[in-house]
């Protein structure tokens, strides 16, 4: 299960496209910024998203910086901790949609070290 905290995961900022909450989003009425909603559909977003585990030591936090192998910010953490059962860090945060992608590896920035990172397909906890 994926749950979005609102003020954390999703804000005034983003769509529910970009969170992953277009199965909700009906498009056969109007709605307050139904048009943009829908456009943003057709186009695609430029950010989604996503969940994923540190690989190395480590807990995310959020606002912690997501970067790519060369530093490049590609997004942020929104919410994350360590997981007791599954004995790693784990998190959510939104990413440029060329980074979403389930085995992509990225990287947190954890004050002034980068600690490798791999997006994960949800829920965390298969069981």
């Amino acid at each position: 299960m994926l749950y979005r905290l609102y003020g954390n995961d999703i804000d005034d900022m983003t769509s529910p496209l970009e969170a992953g909450l277009g199965w909700i989003t009906k498009f056969t009425k109007a709605f307050v910024n139904s048009e943009a909603l829908a456009a943003q559909k057709e186009q695609g977003v430029s950010k989604k998203l996503v969940g994923f585990e540190l690989t190395e030591r480590g807990i995310p936090r959020q606002g912690y910086e997501l970067v790519d192998a060369d530093g490049n910010s590609i997004g942020n953490v929104t919410s994350g901790t360590m997981s007791p059962s599954l004995e790693k860090g784990i998190g959510l945060g939104y990413v440029s949609t060329d980074f979403s992608k389930a085995d992509t590896e990225i990287f947190v920035q954890i004050r002034k070290k980068r600690v490798p990172a791999v997006i994960v397909k949800l829920p965390f906890y298969k069981g």
